[in-house]
């Protein structure tokens, strides 16, 4: 597996070109226009997150394409503040923000394969993939 892509998240501008960048490799793969509309979604929340919480970070994207799967896998990092309590921010309606509170328990929903590690005071990588 490589990268095939990364997007810097430094300004709010930064999460558009993020959600481009994995809907162009999503399409190129085979993705539905559905699954598609998934994977932006995941990557909008993503994103959006290192914006507001740690001010920067990245997105990486890696195509899987083995034998007998086809897949995107995202890789969102920072070195934010980290997150205290896991499985509070995965419980639906759960909001630092004032939002809806739909972020990471939606970006769960949304993939096929999701994976979280925080540290307090060390950031924060959430690993995503979805298969074709």
């Amino acid at each position: 597996m490589k990268t095939q892509s990364t997007v810097n998240i430094n300004k709010e501008l930064d999460i558009v070109q993020a959600r481009q960048v994995g809907r162009d490799i999503a399409k190129q793969i085979g993705f539905s226009t559905v699954n598609q509309a998934r994977i932006t979604t995941a990557i909008s929340e993503l994103a959006r997150n290192i914006y507001l919480y740690a001010g920067k970070g990245q997105i990486f994207f890696e195509i899987i394409d083995t034998f007998n799967q086809k897949g995107l896998v995202m890789i969102a990092t920072d070195s934010g503040p980290g997150i205290n309590d896991i499985r509070l921010v995965l419980q639906d309606g759960y909001t630092t923000s004032g939002g809806l509170g739909a972020g990471l328990p939606g970006v769960k929903r949304l993939m096929d394969e999701f994976e979280i590690q925080s540290e307090s005071g060390q950031g924060t990588t959430v690993k995503a993939i979805k298969w074709v």
